[in-house]
C-alpha cells in the first residue's frame, strides 16, 4: 500500500512541476508577471477581482484589512476591517510602497493567479510526500532528506516569487526564480532514483560517464543564457509592446549570438555522449529521448527567432528545455550507478 501510494504521488508531483514551469513561461510570454500586484493575495483578495469597477472605492462598502484599490493612479490598501461612509476617509486608507505598479488587466491578473493556484496544487503531493518519507526512516533515510528538500525548496521559490512581485519584476530575481525550479525538479527525480532503484544503463566506459555530467552542465548554462536573453526580451517587450514581437529582436545583443553559438556545443556533447553510448552498449531509451529533445529544443529555438516567436512557442521552449534536463539528469544517475 505504501508503494503504491508514494508511487503515485511521486508522479503526480513531477507532472505538476512541468505544469508550474509552463505556468510560469505562460505568465512571463503574455507580460502578466504583476497582474497581482501584492502576495500571496491578489489585489487583497483570494480570489482576484474580475472587473476594474472591484477596485474602485465604493460608499457605504465592507472592507478587510488589507484589501486594495486603485485611487489617483496608486494603490491603497485598507489598514483594518471598516465599512465606508459616504465620503472617502484618508485615515482607513494606507499608500501601497513597495512599487509604482497600479495597473488592473483581467487577463494579467487571472494568468498570474492561475500560476499561483498550479503552485499551490503542487505543494500538497510534496506534502505527502515529506509525510510517508517517515515511514522509510529506519529504512532509506534518504526518502526523509530527499522530500524535504523538495519541499524546502518549493519554500524558498513561493518566498522568491513574492520578492519578483515586490521588487517589480526585477530581471535578476525572475532568473533565479525560473532556474531554481530546476533545482527541484532534480530534487524530485532523485526521490524516483531512490523509489524505483532502477537497473543501471549498461555501460562501462568512463569516457560515456563524463559526457553525461558534461552535458548535463551544457544543458543547464544554455538555459541560463536563454533567461539572460530573456531579460533582454522583457525589456523591449515594454518598449516596443506585447503585439509586435518582430520588434524584440531587432537589434540582438551580444547575449543572443552566445545562446546561439553554445547551442552548436550543447548538440555536439549530446550527440557524443549518445553515440558513444551506443558503441560501448545496447539501445538505451532514455537516450533516445535525449535526442528526440534536443532536436525538438533546437527547432523551437529556430522558429522563435526567424517567425517573430508564434503564440506559445516560448512555454514549448522552456518545457522541452526542462524535460532535456530531466531526461539528462535521470540518465546520469542510471550511469552513474553502475560506475559505483
Amino acid at each position: 500500500m505504501w508503494n503504491k501510494t508514494f508511487g503515485l504521488t511521486l508522479k503526480i508531483s513531477i507532472i505538476l512541476v512541468y505544469v508550474v514551469i509552463v505556468a510560469g513561461a505562460v505568465v512571463r510570454m503574455t507580460g502578466s508577471g504583476m497582474g497581482c500586484p501584492d502576495w500571496p493575495k491578489c489585489f487583497g483578495y483570494a480570489i482576484p477581482p474580475t472587473e476594474s469597477s472591484q477596485l474602485d472605492w465604493k460608499p457605504n462598502h465592507e472592507y478587510k484589512k488589507g484589501q486594495k484599490i486603485i485611487k489617483e493612479a496608486s494603490i491603497f490598501e485598507a489598514v483594518e476591517d471598516f465599512t465606508s461612509a459616504n465620503s472617502y476617509n484618508a485615515n482607513y486608507w494606507k499608500k501601497y510602497t513597495k512599487h509604482d505598479y497600479a495597473i488592473f488587466n483581467p487577463i494579467h491578473t487571472w494568468i498570474e493567479y492561475i500560476n499561483r493556484l498550479a503552485t499551490v496544487v503542487f505543494g500538497f503531493p510534496l506534502l505527502i510526500l515529506f509525510g510517508l518519507s517517515f515511514f522509510k526512516w529506519k529504512v532509506d533515510k534518504r526518502y526523509f532528506f530527499l522530500s524535504l528538500a523538495v519541499l524546502l525548496s518549493v519554500l524558498f521559490e513561493a518566498v522568491l516569487g513574492k520578492i519578483v512581485v515586490d521588487t517589480n519584476l526585477q530581471p535578476v530575481r525572475i532568473t533565479l526564480h525560473v532556474l531554481f525550479v530546476f533545482f527541484i525538479l532534480a530534487f524530485l527525480l532523485g526521490l524516483r532514483y531512490v523509489f524505483k532503484n532502477p537497473k543501471p544503463l549498461l555501460n562501462q566506459s568512463r569516457l560515456v560517464n563524463s559526457l553525461a555530467i558534461i552535458a548535463l552542465s551544457v544543458t543547464f548554462i544554455q538555459v541560463f543564457l536563454g533567461t539572460q536573453l530573456r531579460q533582454f526580451i522583457d525589456v523591449q517587450m515594454q518598449l516596443n509592446g506585447h503585439l509586435k514581437p518582430e520588434k524584440w529582436l531587432a537589434t540582438p545583443p551580444v547575449i543572443f549570438y552566445i545562446h546561439r553559438s553554445f547551442s552548436i556545443l550543447v548538440v555536439i556533447v549530446n550527440v557524443l555522449w549518445i553515440y558513444f553510448y551506443k558503441k560501448t552498449a545496447s539501445t538505451s531509451r532514455l537516450l533516445n529521448w535525449v535526442g528526440l529533445l534536443l532536436v525538438l529544443e533546437v527547432l523551437t529555438g529556430i522558429v522563435l527567432y526567424y517567425l517573430n516567436f508564434p503564440f506559445l512557442t516560448q512555454p514549448l521552449h522552456l518545457l522541452l528545455s526542462s524535460l532535456l534536463f530531466g531526461t539528462q539528469f535521470y540518465a546520469m544517475l542510471l550511469l552513474l550507478k553502475r560506475a559505483q
